[in-house]
């Protein structure tokens, strides 16, 4: 229900909800021994599906979770506090843009049946 433009805002949400999961998993990690950090990658995904659904392709997008190629420290840990906490920021506030756009979308949809805001 909503088409397309509801559709990617949903796997954004979803992927936004993995991508922080993921950061917070980093922090709490931040001190253990030879933890490598992991990345996620939606949005490379997001703009495929997107880009092939124009073209009448059924759209299929994916998060994919990979280790992080950030370089160990001396304990063989590559977590950066400083970039995790701005990812967590970052992603806050893309989850919090794309949820304020769904709402927005449900409320054209409504409108647009004869509902009331």
């Amino acid at each position: 229900m909503g088409g397309p433009v509801v559709q990617a805002l949903q796997f954004a949400l979803d992927g936004l909800t993995i991508q922080q999961n993921v950061q917070a998993n980093n922090i709490a990690n931040v001190s253990t021994p030879g933890f490598t950090a992991s990345r996620v990658d939606f949005a490379s995904s997001l703009q495929n599906a997107l880009a092939s659904s124009t073209k009448g392709a059924p759209t299929v997008a994916s998060v994919a979770i990979t280790g992080s190629s950030r370089l160990p420290s001396t304990n063989g840990n590559n977590v950066s506090m400083s970039q995790e906490l701005v990812g967590i920021e970052k992603s806050t506030v893309w989850y919090q843009s794309a949820s304020a756009e769904i709402n927005n979308q449900y409320h054209l949809m409504r409108g647009s049946a004869g509902g009331s805001f």
